[in-house]
């Protein structure tokens, strides 16, 4: 948020997908920045983010704020995993989040959040809005392209997707959004978090691969 006397003005817009696949979770975001009422920002922001090597982020919103819960996301994950030798539970670091965002609720961060990845008990994505409310989910997407991502994903998400299918479609998907949203565009990144290399963010040559076979 920029703030001058009596005037705001806020990074607005955004669209982010995710979802499981039998062998991982897929995170998917645009990289445009726009201020109210139109204005392009930036045209090159990171939306999708490591928490930990289990644990990936998705953030829309005021960047400011997300970035803020997603340093107190990782500083408190890595604590956890040197006091308890263990990898943290993915619910541990959504309810975490949760807490943070419901202390603010009388001023509340301009917030939405999809934490994601795997643990002992399998792979897990969860929703956070700017109040703390967490909810488990197989597929979400946030931001203002959300309603023209869902479409995508309604149609093209079904049980038993693997992940190649997966990246496929949450490039579609953010592709549609770019498309049909003025707050959406320029590019777009996507991580995957498995079990076997944990969270990985494609290169600019593999995210090329996938934007053609999902364009054929």
């Amino acid at each position: 948020m920029y703030s001058s006397g009596l005037d705001s003005w806020k990074l607005k817009g955004t669209t982010t997908v995710a979802f499981k696949c039998l062998d991982g979770v897929v995170m998917a975001a645009d990289t445009r920045a726009t201020v109210l009422p139109g204005f392009v920002a930036h045209k090159k922001v990171k939306k999708v983010h490591e928490i930990t090597r289990n644990v990936g982020m998705t953030i829309a919103g005021i960047p400011a704020e997300a970035i803020n819960l997603l340093d107190i996301l990782k500083a408190n994950a890595m604590l956890y995993q040197l006091q308890r030798r263990r990898i943290i539970p993915v619910k541990v670091v959504a309810s975490l989040a949760s807490v943070m965002l419901f202390q603010q609720r009388y001023f509340p961060y301009e917030v939405q959040a999809i934490i994601g990845g795997y643990d002992d008990e399998g792979y897990h994505l969860y929703s956070l809005d700017p109040f703390g409310s967490a909810i488990e989910d197989n597929m979400i997407a946030t931001g203002s392209g959300s309603p023209v991502a869902y479409g995508v994903l309604e149609s093209g998400y079904h049980d038993g997707i693997n992940l190649d299918q997966g990246l496929t479609l949450a490039v579609k998907a953010i592709n549609a959004a770019i498309k049909r949203n003025v707050f959406t565009g320029d590019d777009f990144d996507v991580a995957v978090i498995t079990k076997e290399k944990g969270y990985v963010e494609l290169t600019d040559g593999e995210k090329k691969s996938i934007f053609a076979k999902a364009s054929s």
